[in-house]
């Protein structure tokens, strides 16, 4: 899996799916709508209605995890033995198994969401956001462990790597409470935009270098270079966040200009029990604040 297609691929679908939140999540601001359901069609009642509300999102989780799960089992000789033969036995591919366990857990996320949005009675984001987040968790961890043996390029590559996905976890926590900020989902869009084009940056720095010529690891200049290419890539994918939702507006504008800014018509769905607690609390409030208003008034006559 340390090769350049296996930073190519998973980058791709990174950064491709940053390319789809951003694009629903700036139509959802234009048309003032939930983007927990803009991307859904009207419904139909003709033979294909179906279709319009199988999650895609989830589906292609599931296929791209898989794929890349069998390319990490079948990429190696000997099929990913976790022991050896000798004694005492010792782990094998730890790397390689840690790939595995992204891997997989990217396919049980696509899963989730396919069961939440087809297969239960209502749609429970909660559910879908918490095993996104439990996600993050996990490849936090892994790649933390996964730059134990590295040095030099690679391992400031890693780091760079790993304080995306750090942030892009803190986002996706905050997101439990508040499925519906626009700010946190434009901001989550973003790192994953930063996620997969990093990834496929690396593919090329380790593995096929522009100039034809290996990175050194103990060149100063290379790894200060790494950073600033992090730096270049924040810019390109603001610039692309920005121009996502220009062209969004202008298509809005050219062909839905008397479209009303009206909320979702959905069905309802769980977010949590934040929202409801709060109003509760706002009428008990209200209330006695009414009551004392009318012991006052009768104490003053």
């Amino acid at each position: 899996m340390g090769k350049f297609i296996g930073h190519l691929y998973p980058g791709l679908y990174l950064f491709s799916y940053g390319l789809y939140q951003a694009a629903v999540v700036s139509k959802a601001m234009i048309v003032n709508d939930s983007p927990l359901y803009l991307s859904r069609p009207p419904r139909n009642k003709g033979r294909w209605a179906g279709l319009w509300r199988i999650s895609y999102g989830g589906l292609l989780k599931m296929v791209t995890g898989s794929i890349l799960t069998v390319y990490v089992v079948f990429c190696l000789d000997d099929m990913m033995m976790l022991l050896d033969k000798k004694y005492p036995p010792r782990f094998l591919y730890p790397k390689e198994w840690q790939h595995l366990t992204m891997f997989i857990l990217l396919t049980l996320n696509g899963c989730v969401d396919v069961m939440s949005r087809n297969l239960l009675p209502q749609r429970c984001v909660l559910l879908e956001k918490g095993t996104l987040v439990l996600t993050f968790y996990v490849l936090l961890l892994l790649l933390v462990s996964h730059v134990q043996d590295t040095t030099g390029i690679e391992l400031q590559i890693h780091y760079l790597l790993i304080l995306v996905v750090f942030l892009l976890m803190l986002v996706l926590t905050i997101e439990l409470w508040t499925p519906d900020t626009f700010q946190l989902l434009l901001i989550e869009a973003f790192l994953f935009l930063m996620m997969g084009s990093w990834l496929m940056q690396a593919g090329f720095i380790l593995y096929r270098p522009v100039t034809g010529y290996p990175w050194q690891d103990d060149d100063i200049s290379d790894i200060m270079f790494v950073t600033t290419f992090f730096c270049w890539h924040v810019m390109i994918n603001a610039l692309c966040l920005l121009g996502i939702y220009g062209l969004s507006a202008l298509w809005h504008r050219c062909h839905c200009p008397s479209l009303k800014l009206m909320g979702s018509k959905e069905a309802p769905y769980h977010k949590g029990t934040v929202g409801p607690l709060y109003k509760l609390l706002q009428e008990v409030e209200q209330s006695e604040k009414d009551e004392q208003a009318l012991l006052l008034s009768k104490s003053s006559s």
